[in-house]
């Protein structure tokens, strides 16, 4: 997102929830931000905590939310995780379990409760004490973007029946679009690695058609919010894996916003792998012990035999990635994109393409150290 309706944030407040069983305001100081956290519906079932992080220097606010459905742990999983980065700019606001007491009874909905993300009505008040206790987090910190996490048990095809995993969901204006292909383009070089589960974007439903109610639809809508739902699916695929794709999609979707100082959109990292001192954990994967730590990522470099990058039809061109290095490690896994379609379907140290047409096609390497991180490099290659 390249313009934001603020020019100024205060410091954070919770006066105007006061009203929505919120319990009194704890913080911390230090680092330059100041971390704050406080809890919705005090005292009932329905409690939950919601956590503020603000930076020093004024931006932007985005609020992240997970656990709309509580059997749907990667989204909540990856909003905990989420809510301890560190950001250079502007306020983060997460709610990680918004739907405790189906989160704790690990079921789509709480006993006796309807759907939580459909009580959000465009142009309406919401139509649960837990709904506007939420809604009222948006009116008190008016996000700029606003993002929820749901995964579903299927692979997206058009078709929201067999269930809408690896699907960024947007807004429609043009800023929150390029924003979601951006990010979904980043993370099926970087982190997607079989073939059908590359993450698509879609546009949100109109208001008369199903689903409606939704939080992130009202976000835009209500709010002016640049708004996303961002869908992972489960199928074949490990908790730990899932909590990554979530967590790296967020930190596309709010690093011009949040994770980089003076707005500047350049973080100094080569593969934009920073995302706020990489506080979602290193790569995501169930392995990470939490380490204070930081790790460095590895250095991906494309070496060819191709003279000048410029072969003939028919030609056999070899890639080799062995000048790739790791300063603080190994480099593990070497993986190659030759056919451009997002998809790294090649593992090794080198690769070869013998294209039978004219044309340029673009070459892509992926490298993985030993402690989960990833760095890219790519090549143009033009055959006459």
């Amino acid at each position: 997102m390249t313009t934001t309706r603020r020019t100024f944030l205060t410091a954070a407040g919770c006066t105007g929830l006061l009203g929505l069983g919120v319990a009194q305001t704890h913080g911390q100081n230090g680092d330059d931000l100041a971390r704050d956290s406080f809890t919705l519906m005090s005292g009932t079932a329905d409690a939950t905590e919601v956590h503020v992080t603000t930076a020093s220097e004024s931006g932007p606010t985005a609020l992240v939310v997970g656990g709309m459905h509580g059997n749907e742990e990667a989204g909540y999983l990856a909003a905990e995780k989420i809510a301890q980065w560190n950001i250079e700019r502007g306020t983060l606001v997460t709610i990680p379990r918004a739907n405790a007491e189906a989160v704790a009874a690990d079921a789509r909905t709480a006993s006796g409760e309807s759907d939580l993300n459909r009580q959000f009505p465009s142009g309406s008040e919401p139509e649960t004490e837990l709904a506007r206790a939420i809604w009222g987090v948006v009116e008190e910190y008016d996000p700029d973007v606003v993002i929820d996490l749901h995964e579903s048990i299927g692979i997206y095809d058009g078709d929201l029946v067999g269930g809408v995993g690896q699907v960024i969901f947007t807004s429609w204006d043009e800023s929150a679009s390029d924003d979601a292909r951006a990010a979904a383009q980043y993370l099926n070089r970087n982190y997607v690695s079989r073939d059908n589960y590359t993450f698509s974007v879609g546009a949100f439903s109109s208001p008369s058609s199903e689903p409606t109610g939704l939080l992130s639809h009202k976000a835009a809508r209500d709010a002016g919010a640049d708004a996303f739902l961002v869908e992972v699916t489960s199928k074949d695929t490990e908790i730990g894996k899932r909590v990554q794709w979530h967590a790296k999609l967020v930190q596309q979707l709010v690093e011009e916003e949040l994770l980089t100082a003076g707005g500047d959109g350049n973080d100094g990292d080569e593969d934009g792998e920073d995302g706020g001192d990489d506080e979602d954990g290193g790569n995501g994967d169930e392995g990470d012990d939490g380490s204070d730590d930081q790790n460095e990522p590895p250095v991906a470099r494309i070496q060819s035999d191709a003279g000048g990058n410029s072969v003939e039809r028919g030609e056999t061109v070899t890639f080799d990635a062995s000048a790739s290095e790791d300063g603080d490690g190994d480099i593990v896994e070497y993986a190659w994109d030759t056919d451009d379609d997002g998809a790294f379907e090649t593992n090794g140290q080198s690769a070869e393409l013998s294209p039978t047409e004219c044309g340029e096609f673009r070459v892509m390497l992926r490298v993985t150290d030993d402690e989960g991180s990833v760095a890219t490099d790519d090549v143009v290659i033009s055959v006459v």
